[in-house]
This record gives C-alpha cells, structure tokens and sequence, in this order.
C-alpha cells in the first residue's frame, strides 16, 4: 500500500486536544518508523519536529545519516559536508512520532497516555513501516506489549537491547537506548545493525499476485 501524500509534516492531519504538539514527522510510505517517548522526554517543541532541539539531537541524528535512514539534518551536517536548509530533517523512506505527542510542563500520567495512544497507533497502522525503531525504555516496552508476543519473555534492558533485531507480529522491532544515555560505543553499534538490516530483505512482503487477474505484483504483508 502507498500512501497518497507529500507531506511530511504531520501527514494525516492528526489533532489531539492541547495546546502545543509534535506531530508525526517524514516519509509516510517509510519503510523505519523511529517511535519515541513525548516532546518532554525527546524534544522537538522549538521546530515541531520529533528527536530536535536537545543536546543529543546531533549525535543521534547523525547515527542514523550514517545508518542510511535520513539524508541529512539542517542544523548538523550531512553526510557530503554541507549544512541544508528548508525542514529540519530531510527523511527518505522513515517515519518519526511520539507514544504522546502533547508539550505538557510536566510529565503526563498514565491515563493521559492511554488516551494519547488512538492517535499513535493510527498514525503507526497508517504508515505500515516494515520496522519499528522504539526509543527508550518506554517506547520500547510499549511497542513489545502491543506489537509482539516477545514482552513476556523480554526484559526491558536498554543497554542490552540497544541495536538488537526482534521479530514482532508483522514488524521488525529494533529499540534504541534514549540517546540521552548513549555512551562511547552506542551510535557505531547502532549504525552497525542498521547498515546490516538494510542490507537484507526486511520487508517480509509476500507477491499474491499469482493469485488476481493480470501480470502485476500484488505485495502483502
């Protein structure tokens, strides 16, 4: 399926009540879905994009330029030496949201992320990214208990997890310890996986096209 849309700000229209939000971000026919916490947790209020505007935001940016997720970052430096200008983060077949997307003072209760979830989880069935990319513990645990039968078997240890490939229902789930914690090794361990995965045939799509009239492909997942 692909998505008829060349927006790459907040794609779907998604308006949850409060004041301030950062909307869903990128490709919305992406093949990685980079899921992270809320604007609190993980930036992105000065330019309503998700993974902006921290002290980590470079670092992290920059791994995944390396990894071949995006292409470059107007406030770093891409990957050719030259800063870009126009949206902060130019994607290319990679999607960025929150599990809550409102910019509240301070940190939301559980009900509040309850409710915040329709507008994740549409967002998520929407876009039909072949991996998801949870950032942080509770991204990460969130998409294990909801997107694959492994949450009772895995222990959510960042350190551990970080950069690790974990089959889901219908997903590849690789989480990412919250960049705010990343040490020496954290980025080249990720970049590394990424590169790996990239170079196989994630998408696990199957051609049913044997199966309809006609001579074209029909791909599901």
């Amino acid at each position: 399926m692909q998505n008829v849309t060349d927006r790459i700000r907040n794609p779907f229209g998604m308006r949850p009540d409060c004041p301030s939000f950062v909307p869903g971000y990128g490709d919305a026919n992406a093949d990685f879905h980079v899921v992270g916490d809320r604007p609190g947790v993980h930036g992105g209020t000065a330019a309503g994009v998700p993974f902006t505007g921290e002290p980590w935001s470079p670092a992290f940016l920059s791994a995944l330029s390396a990894a071949g997720l995006i292409a470059g970052v107007a406030d770093g430096v891409d990957p050719d030496g030259v800063a870009r200008e126009g949206d902060p983060i130019e994607t290319d077949r990679t999607f960025f949201s929150y599990l809550h997307t409102c910019a509240s003072e301070g940190p939301p209760d559980e009900d509040s992320y309850a409710d915040m979830e329709r507008f994740f989880d549409a967002e998520l069935r929407a876009i039909a990214a072949h991996v998801l990319l949870p950032v942080g513990a509770r991204a990460t645990e969130h998409v294990l208990e909801t997107h694959t039968a492994r949450a009772w078997k895995t222990e959510i240890d960042m350190d551990a997890l970080h950069g690790e490939e974990l089959l889901g229902a219908g997903w590849l789930v690789v989480p990412i310890r919250d960049p705010a914690d990343w040490t020496a090794g954290d980025p080249d361990r990720l970049v590394a996986s990424l590169r790996e995965l990239r170079s196989t045939d994630f998408r696990r799509e199957s051609d049913l096209g044997r199966f309809v009239a006609g001579s074209e492909t029909y791909l599901v997942r």
